[in-house]
Order: C-alpha cells, then structure tokens, then sequence
C-alpha cells in the first residue's frame, strides 16, 4: 500500500480518497491502533464466563476447548483473504466489515440459548480478530510511515496483546458485579467497536493504487527472498502464544483445581495480568537489539512452561500465576520481535499479507495444542496432560533458540 506518508484527511472530503503527502501527527499512529485493541478486547472476552455457560449448558473441558478452538478456525479462514484484500481494497474496506462482525458476535454472545451459538459467536470473532492482525496492524504501521516504522510495530503489537487482556478483566468484573453477567460485558464492547468504527472512517489511510495480481483466497505468504525472516518470526512467536492460549482455555480450570475458586474476576486478573506483562515488556525492550529480543522470548516461554509443571504438581496457584505472567512475557516478545522483523523487511504493498501468514504460523499451534490437552485431560487427568503441553512447548521454544542463533545476521535491520 502507498499511504506511508498520510496526513488527516480533509473533514469534508470522502474518507476514501487518496490521503496527500505529508506524515500524520504522532497521536494518530496511536488512535490507529485502537481499533486493533478493541476488536481484541472481545477476542477473550469470554474467558471468565465459560464456567457459567458450562453450567448452564453442561459441556466438558474438551468442548470448551472446542468452542476456543472456534475461534482459532474463523481467524485462520479470515486470514486467507483479509491481507490480500486489505493489500489491494484497503485498509478501511476490510476494517469496518470486520468491526460489524464482532458487533454481531456479540449479539449472538449476549442472547447465546446454546454451545453451538457459543461456536457461532466465536466464529465471528475470529474472523474479526483475522481482519485486525492483519489489515488493522498494517493500518498502523501505514499511519506511523516509514520513517517511524519502529513505533508503528510496537504500537501495533500492544494494541493486540492490551485488548486481550482488557477483554477478560472487563467480563470477570462486570460479571460479578453488574446485573446479567453474561449480557453486560458484550454491551459494553458493541459500544467500544462503535468509537473504533468511526477510528476507521477517519483514519489518515489512502487506497491502493495497485490491486495486485493472483488469487483472492490464498494461503497467505511473502514474497520471494523474505521467507526466511518470516520463518524465523513464527519460530519465537508460535510457542509464546500457544502458551497464553492454554492459559486463555484452561486457565479457569486450574485455578479452580488450585484454589477451589471459580470466582470470574480472578480468572479475569490472571489473564490480564499476563496480556498486561506482555505489552509492559515490549516497551521495555523496545531499544534492545531483535535478536536479543527474540531470545529472550523463546526463554520466556520455555520458563513459563517449567513454571506451569511446577504449580500443578505442587498445587500453587502463585506459581501458576507466574507462569502466565512468564507466558505473557514469551507471547510479548516473539510478536514484537517478528513484527519489526516483517515491518523492515517487507514493502507494504505487501506487509498486510505478510501479518497474514505470521499470524497464521502462530494460530495453528495455538489452536491445535490447547484443544488436544482439553481432551487428553477428560481421560488423563487435567494435571498429566498440562505436563505434556508443557514438555512439547519446552520443545519448541529451544529450536527456536537454536533458530535464532544460527540466523542471527537475518534478524539485524
């Protein structure tokens, strides 16, 4: 895309009309990024309230996994067109769809009499949070222009990872403390995706001028000589999020074993705090090199996962609290860092694209793992199970170490 220079837009002139020359003040890189924040705000919105649907409705573990695991479809599928299209049609033509999307899960969540519309609704969600990784974070990073590429991908990256973590405080409290508590919360968020849909109608972006070539519908990639930094980005970035997507899932669950509470807000704070701590770090980092960067996620994660064994063969909830904020931390870094990887090296004719297909080597695990441990525990115990996810994690985040030292130069601006 071509608006890496944009200023705002004359109030009066259609807001899809090319944006002329000149950069756009800074605080609207940051506005740029509240639509990608509030869209992710309903991504986990739902999290606390599972002990209530699973009450009302009686499903297992392995279904709730199912029901994330919606989620994890209606992204993948989304991702397979939204880059393209917000590559070719725009950032705006992806964005406002996507926004009435969510909007309408949230409907669906609000008046859900059953699992399947509890699927439904994460479907849509799903396919909302694909349009925001991929068309909204590139928005940003269009905004910020290239001169502050850095800043665009920092804040693009922290309006995910913050949204996330908002949208399951925000449903434990409101839960808890406000009348219908699985209606509230979903209110509240239609009136957040309002403010972020009039973000976009007036957000410093121009059209394409190009509208590419090839398939609409594709498996999302980047182009030729770039494949192995996007390679070297889902190596740290996949086991980060796959470890906060099972604390997303089971999270409840454990620390219902751990401290015989279902209480929504604790489960709310616990994932909060870990999306909190991985937006924290990335500015805390933000100066350091990307191979540090990225290493350090890898670490992150790994420890997280020995810290996951430890609280539940011993029972502590501190220490499962500690491993999610260490998850949080893994997640955090390896998005920042594969990020500013794909911002820098890819064109942005091509970068929503390009957070396409990074966003869809990190789901696939994130989707596949947490799901398959919610099985594994209906029949081995939930216990046995967290120790297999969390070896198989271990894993993975020390090839991705041995990754990242190999291809060390790959990773310098």
């Amino acid at each position: 895309m071509v608006a890496t220079h944009a200023r705002l837009a004359d109030p009066k002139a259609s807001t899809d009309l090319e944006t002329p020359p000149g950069l756009a003040p800074t605080w609207w890189i940051w506005l740029a990024a509240w639509p990608v924040t509030a869209i992710f705000v309903l991504s986990n919105a739902a999290t606390p309230l599972y002990v209530l649907w699973q009450r009302d409705f009686g499903f297992s573990k392995g279904t709730m996994t199912v029901v994330f695991a919606f989620y994890i479809v209606g992204l993948l599928g989304s991702l397979l067109i939204s880059g393209v299209a917000s590559d070719r049609l725009g950032r705006r033509a992806v964005l406002l769809p996507a926004l009435a999307l969510a909007a309408t899960a949230c409907l669906i969540f609000a008046t859900a009499p059953n699992v399947i519309a509890l699927m439904i609704a994460r479907l849509l969600t799903g396919i909302a949070v694909g349009a925001a990784v991929s068309a909204g974070m590139a928005a940003v990073s269009d905004v910020a222009g290239p001169g502050r590429k850095p800043l665009g991908a920092l804040l693009a990256s922290c309006a995910m990872v913050l949204g996330a973590g908002v949208g399951p405080l925000l449903a434990g409290v409101l839960s808890e403390t406000a009348p219908a508590p699985t209606v509230t919360v979903f209110l509240v968020e239609i009136a957040l995706l309002a403010t972020a849909f009039v973000t976009v109608l007036r957000m410093p972006v121009a059209r394409p001028t190009s509208t590419g070539t090839g398939s609409w519908i594709r498996i999302p990639g980047v182009p030729r000589g770039n494949a192995r930094q996007l390679a070297l980005g889902i190596a740290v970035f996949a086991p980060g999020i796959t470890a906060t997507s099972f604390v997303l899932s089971l999270g409840p669950s454990l620390l219902s074993g751990l401290l015989g509470t279902t209480s929504r807000i604790i489960a709310g704070a616990m994932a909060f705090a870990m999306f909190l701590t991985a937006t924290a770090v990335q500015f805390a980092v933000r100066s350091l090199p990307r191979p540090a960067i990225m290493t350090a996620s890898a670490v992150g994660t790994a420890l997280a996962m020995a810290t996951l064994i430890l609280a539940v063969h011993a029972h502590s909830a501190p220490a499962l609290i500690a491993a999610a904020l260490l998850a949080g931390t893994g997640q955090g870094l390896g998005q920042l860092g594969g990020l500013s990887l794909l911002n820098h090296a890819i064109q942005p004719t091509r970068l929503a694209e390009a957070n396409a297909a990074f966003n869809v080597g990190g789901y696939i695990p994130a989707g596949l793992l947490p799901v398959s441990v919610g099985y594994l525990s209906d029949a081995v115990g939930l216990s046995t199970a967290t120790t297999t996810f969390a070896l198989t994690l271990i894993a993975l985040a020390a090839a991705a170490t041995t990754l990242i030292l190999r291809n060390r130069p790959s990773l310098h601006p």
